[in-house]
């Protein structure tokens, strides 16, 4: 299932992708899980998650021709828990309410506006309690000085930068 060369997109590498799925294997029941795919390009990660038996993927990307081409898969493949979206992810973080266990940002790399994507999906409170943002990022970004941060994962050029939703304190904290 190779999408067109056309379409504006770089895909996940298969080993950063299996280390990451490794680690949302280990920590999710994705059978009660809803996902947030970013930047979905072609389709690749959603895809992936509806194989994987989540039941419930929204992706977001504002091509016309990714957007398509994943219907289209959709279609073909019978993927209907995948909800594809054609729209800017910054307007769709900034006018969502919807809460996520997991949500998944593959930006271009190139775009300077990356580090608002953890800072939208933290102030907007797009996370579940336990849930999880995932920025795939190139490696020499930084993101650690943001709301949410977790831990970064590199994997050769790219990394993954984890984040969780920021506890609020309350009286007992203090």
């Amino acid at each position: 299932m190779n999408a067109p060369e056309s379409l504006p997109v770089r895909p996940t590498t298969d080993m950063a992708k299996e280390a990451l799925f490794n680690i949302l294997y280990n920590t999710y029941d994705f059978d009660s899980c809803e996902v947030l795919d970013l930047f979905s390009g072609t389709g690749n990660i959603s895809i992936e998650f509806a194989s994987r038996g989540i039941k419930k993927v929204t992706s977001v990307d504002k091509h016309s021709g990714c957007v398509y081409w994943l219907k289209s898969v959709i279609d073909k493949y019978k993927l209907h828990q995948i909800d594809p979206h054609k729209g800017d992810v910054f307007k769709f973080l900034e006018g969502h309410k919807k809460s996520y266990q997991i949500i998944f940002a593959d930006p271009p790399y190139d775009l300077p506006t990356i580090p608002r994507i953890p800072e939208l999906v933290i102030s907007n409170n797009l996370l579940t309690d336990n849930g999880m943002l995932i920025v795939e990022h190139p490696s020499l970004l930084k993101l650690n000085g943001l709301p949410g941060y977790q831990e970064t994962r590199r994997y050769g050029n790219s990394s993954f930068s984890f984040f969780e939703k920021v506890k609020e304190e309350t009286a007992d904290d203090q």
